[in-house]
């Protein structure tokens, strides 16, 4: 369920991308970029941590939300005033007033997003998933409705503004109808706060830090290169981001609160640890050789020409949801197990690779950033698997063993169809329908490419991925007859 909402979210988000590219230029989509490079870091001040620890706590749950919503809200009006202050600094780094105006424009967008956070965690500690299959496509919906519509209108950068705001309005009724909650049903609790801030604080120290790094890449980018480059890369990075995201946010929604759940059963902990990551390697490896394959071209031809720099930044940043893939299984590992410190050092590792790797590599331009994104998310997730081996309990070679296959089958058909389009079929160069139908088709050969070898080198995967498609189809067959 979680998965069939993000797929509308998805679906959303690439159409919204389509048609706000044909209406914005890359310089008007580098300006709203650098314009919210604050928000993201301030987000996970004023939504993120301590609802996690609301999500992980076993027992005075009324009077722990009382007082996560209290300290979150009282977080975001700070972190709102904080960047509306900061607005002017961010125009002059850039150096454009209309950054810094977007900037102050946005500041409000922290109190809002704070509002959201107790019913958010509350929705998904009862795994209740109306949080994902309304709540998240309402607001990509009105998010997408917003921008689009101002933007035909000739708002420029201010369709995106409104389209944020309309969204997080929408974000917040549905949040607050479906969670069922107040914060008069419990009482504020400093002791309670004490206790979830020692689990909380080392995921805002990972969080930040992310988020931190993040503003320093775009920052780089916007003055090292251009606004147009930041543009590209803005789109680039959206777009080579769907895979990755729809596993993180898939997995942390699930998997997060069930391994807080059977943490404590080390044999059932362990099984699932590797199931999780199992499946979802399986998707994220062929995912991101599809991308090198494919990325540039299809961009090109889905955006026009001269979005061609973001479909550089898609293929370059392939990596990315490689690094996301093996960071989400065990970073929720750690935080359902109670072992959230152990995170530090995924974020000391990133911290140490991203901004290095970004200054030694921007002299190639966008594929350079691209490649810098792509290395430094694959260090972090090689070093989440090898903190969660000892939580788990699973060994070096039985996690080698579930990534393997996945790895030789995605190579293979990389292989096969990496040189038919750069040689033979150049979807790019064609125009936008027979592209697209050519790059469809691609697709579904690196897919029978992909499935064939992995029967060929792993029979038993491959007949699990079978069984699951069966099992899936004949679910939605009955859910079909029901209605009828």
């Amino acid at each position: 369920m979680a998965a069939a909402g993000l797929l509308i979210v998805q679906g959303v988000t690439f159409v919204q991308t389509l048609v706000l590219a044909r209406l914005l230029s890359p310089e008007i989509v580098g300006v709203f970029a650098a314009g919210t490079v604050m928000t993201t870091f301030l987000v996970v001040v004023t939504h993120g941590t301590l609802a996690q620890a609301l999500v992980q706590r076993e027992h005075d749950v009324e009077n722990a939300a009382t007082t996560v919503f209290w300290v979150t809200l009282g977080t975001g009006i700070l972190m709102s005033l904080v960047m509306l202050a900061a607005s002017p600094l961010i125009g002059r780094i850039f150096n454009s007033p209309a950054v810094g105006t977007v900037a102050a424009a946005m500041s409000g967008s922290m109190l809002l997003i704070a509002i959201t956070s107790v019913p958010d965690a509350l929705m998904q500690r009862r795994f209740q998933f109306k949080r994902r299959i309304i709540v998240d496509p309402a607001v990509g919906i009105t998010f997408a409705a917003g921008s689009i519509v101002f933007a035909a209108l000739g708002y420029g950068v201010w369709s995106l503004v409104i389209g944020s705001y309309s969204s997080m309005l929408v974000w917040i009724v549905a949040s607050w109808w479906l969670s069922r909650w107040h914060p008069f049903g419990g009482r504020f609790s400093i002791r309670l706060w004490r206790e979830m801030a020692v689990f909380s604080f080392p995921l805002l120290l990972d969080g930040a830090a992310a988020r931190a790094q993040e503003v320093v890449e775009l920052t780089i980018i916007g003055r090292g290169l251009s606004e147009a480059a930041l543009g590209n890369y803005r789109y680039g990075r959206r777009i080579a981001l769907l895979p990755g995201m729809a596993i993180v946010q898939v997995c942390s929604y699930v998997l997060f609160p069930a391994f807080a759940r059977i943490s404590a059963d080390s044999q059932r902990f362990k099984d699932a640890f590797l199931r999780a990551l199992s499946w979802i390697w399986r998707v994220a490896m062929p995912a991101g050789a599809l991308m090198v394959a494919v990325g540039e071209p299809a961009v090109v031809v889905l955006l026009g020409e001269p979005w061609r720099g973001a479909g550089v930044a898609v293929a370059s940043m392939s990596g990315f949801g490689l690094g996301v893939a093996m960071n989400s299984v065990s970073a929720e590992a750690m935080k359902g197990a109670g072992r959230s410190s152990r995170m530090n050092w995924m974020t000391a590792a990133g911290l140490l690779t991203g901004v290095p790797l970004l200054l030694l590599l921007l002299p190639l331009g966008l594929a350079g950033v691209g490649l810098a994104v792509s290395g430094a998310a694959i260090v972090v997730g090689i070093t989440g698997l090898g903190l969660a081996r000892s939580v788990v309990g699973a060994s070096g070679g039985e996690i080698a063993r579930v990534m393997a296959p996945p790895v030789i089958a995605s190579l293979a058909a990389f292989a096969v169809i990496a040189p038919l389009e750069r040689y033979v079929v150049q979807s790019d160069q064609r125009s936008i329908a027979v592209g697209l139908a050519a790059i469809a088709l691609e697709c579904v050969a690196f897919l029978i490419a992909y499935l064939l070898t992995l029967r060929l080198v792993a029979p038993s995967v491959f007949a699990e991925i079978r069984e699951a498609v069966r099992s899936v189809g004949g679910r939605v067959a009955r859910a079909v007859r029901g209605e009828r």
